[in-house]
């Protein structure tokens, strides 16, 4: 186990915890929306209750921003589950181990098929994921899936469990481009309760994942927490106080937001969202624009339409489109059971129509490989 001998978690924790939320005034936000750079205690006014009564003015700001790094462009991409095996109990996912779904793994001539029917729909980005099994999602099985995707597609994600950074080399040699690793919740204590068993109980091995990927190589890094699962505001200031560390310490790297929202999941139907509505989901993606201006911050079909609609342009800048979360389901039949209930089940073709409407080109390749 590789060991980076570093104190950027103890140091984004610390920050973390030292803003609260309730000291901040309606004037400390504006002031955070007006500046050209934010500092931590800015980004935290953006994401206090203060700042609730300027969304509009936060979305103007957030609207001139991306447009000043990202134009009037939008990258389109779409997942797809491989593998649904997990060996960790996570209290909030359909694959936790002690849940009873149906598990699989696709082939190699299964996830071929199911690369030519994603290309066929014009997508050349792709994440590939699998549940957290080491035995059954080997690095050798993920780097084979990655290598033959490289003859499809031209940015490939991985969004699997952490490995060290010989491993990520390894996959960054196969073609992977971007790694994404969710902390899922910054509060360790409420870390420890929702992952009762299993290697992930390890937040620093997590934590530090993203690290040893850019050591390895990789291009690019997403980070998140799984709002609702903790204090949305505070899981949020870490994930972006995280992020801002991260792109100090690797100035070359893409470092880039997710905001996934709780969902229902096989056998847990009534999951909600843990409290977090549309609107702070919204202030929250608004203060991470504002905070960190160049990073892009991909939407995700959690969401419903109307939402992702609206989100791109003024924030967002990456969209998923026909959206599978089962194993398989593009041109093989499922075979496993989904991770979560998706919101926006829109195809490529319905997503491209409504970016035209809005005066957005959709990107398909934004790299080309040398």
């Amino acid at each position: 186990m590789s060991d980076l001998q570093e104190t950027m978690m103890d140091a984004v924790l610390a920050e973390a915890m030292r803003h609260d939320f309730g000291s901040f005034t309606e004037a400390d936000a504006a002031r955070a929306i007006a500046a050209d750079a934010l500092q931590p205690a800015d980004f935290a006014a953006l994401l206090s209750p203060a700042a609730e009564g300027l969304l509009e003015q936060m979305a103007q700001r957030a609207t001139e921003r991306t447009v000043q790094h990202f134009g009037n462009t939008v990258c389109l991409f779409t997942p797809l589950y491989i593998a649904n095996y997990c060996v960790n109990a996570c209290t909030y996912c359909g694959f936790n181990c002690k849940n009873q779904i149906h598990r699989a793994k696709l082939t190699m001539e299964e996830i071929e098929r199911e690369y030519e029917a994603i290309a066929e729909t014009g997508l050349r980005d792709i994440l590939l994921l699998t549940g957290e099994s080491r035995v059954h999602s080997d690095v050798a099985y993920i780097g084979e899936a990655v290598a033959l995707a490289k003859q499809y597609f031209a940015t490939i994600g991985i969004e699997v469990y952490p490995l060290e950074v010989e491993e990520y080399a390894f996959l960054h040699e196969m073609g992977a481009d971007f790694v994404s690793v969710y902390q899922e919740t910054y509060d360790r204590k409420r870390y420890a309760e929702v992952h009762p068993s299993g290697p992930k109980r390890d937040f620093r091995y997590r934590f530090e994942a993203q690290e040893r990927a850019l050591l390895g190589g990789m291009r690019g890094v997403g980070v998140g927490a799984l709002l609702g699962l903790g204090d949305c505001r505070r899981d949020a200031l870490a994930a972006g106080l995280h992020a801002a560390a991260l792109q100090r310490a690797y100035p070359h790297a893409e470092v880039s937001f997710s905001v996934p929202r709780l969902r229902p999941y096989v056998n847990h139907a009534e999951r909600d969202a843990g409290g977090v509505g549309e609107r702070q989901l919204l202030q929250i993606m608004l203060a991470y624009r504002l905070f960190l201006p160049y990073a892009g911050i991909t939407i995700s079909t959690r969401e419903r339409a109307g939402f992702r609609d609206h989100v791109v342009g003024m924030c967002a800048t990456r969209i998923s489109a026909g959206v599978k979360t089962s194993v398989g389901g593009h041109e093989e039949e499922e075979k496993g059971d989904a991770q979560f209930e998706i919101s926006d089940p829109r195809s490529v073709d319905e997503v491209l129509d409504m970016l035209a409407a809005r005066g957005l080109q959709p990107v398909f390749r934004d790299y080309i490989r040398v």
